[in-house]
């Protein structure tokens, strides 16, 4: 445990980064356990070349409802607080292609 410390100091002085191995695990299995559905993803793709919820809904043959119900999913697994912002986080995460 004291090396682990010292080794952490002297990376974090040096200007590096670290990290606890449990912290990064447990980070991990949280994005996972939250990463969008394959059905969410294609929602979000449609929804990045500027289909309207209502248009989403008859390419993918469901209700609009539906549609509204995964966005409101993909904003919750985003945190993203529109379209835009989770298109823009999705994009990044390399979830879609813009």
């Amino acid at each position: 445990m004291r090396k682990e410390l010292l080794q952490a100091i002297r990376s974090v002085h040096a200007g590096g980064k670290h990290l606890d191995a449990d912290v990064a695990t447990d980070i991990a299995l949280h994005l996972v356990a939250d990463a969008p559905s394959e059905r969410e993803i294609s929602v979000l793709s449609l929804a990045a070349q500027g289909n309207s919820n209502k248009q989403i809904a008859a390419k993918l043959g469901v209700s609009e409802d539906t549609i509204k119900a995964h966005m409101k999913a993909i904003f919750a697994k985003l945190g993203a607080s529109d379209r835009t912002h989770a298109v823009t986080i999705a994009a990044k995460r390399g979830l879609i292609d813009l």
